[in-house]
């Protein structure tokens, strides 16, 4: 039988949705539960279409986000609001982040002064 460390370290609650920065910028300005508009937080995060049209696919495949699509003026428009899974996703990875700045190395004293 083998015992648990005594520390694990944080990155082992990173998650891997949330690795990429356009995912976890778009998680995080949705991190208030609002919807927003595609456009919108675009803009927000200053990326192109593109990336975030990447970054939703994977996010609403991991069940992080929920998309809506409709039409404003007989233009198609899509909005974007997080999941319950998405907002608590975003809590741990943000604390696990959070946590791994806060590592710090302990020096050591060794009885040569090295």
């Amino acid at each position: 039988m083998t015992e648990e460390p005594a520390f694990t370290h944080p990155r082992h609650h990173l998650d891997d949705a949330l690795l990429t920065p356009v995912r976890y910028s778009a998680m995080a300005a949705l991190g208030n539960g609002s919807e927003v508009d595609f456009a919108t937080l675009r803009d927000l995060i200053e990326t192109d279409d593109s990336s975030l049209s990447k970054a939703v696919f994977r996010l609403e495949r991991t069940g992080y986000v929920a998309v809506r699509k409709g039409y404003v003026a007989n233009k198609p428009r899509t909005w974007l609001r997080p999941t319950a899974a998405g907002l608590k996703a975003l809590r741990v990875h943000s604390a696990a982040l959070q946590a791994i700045t806060e590592i710090q190395v302990t020096p050591q004293v060794d009885g040569e002064g090295h």
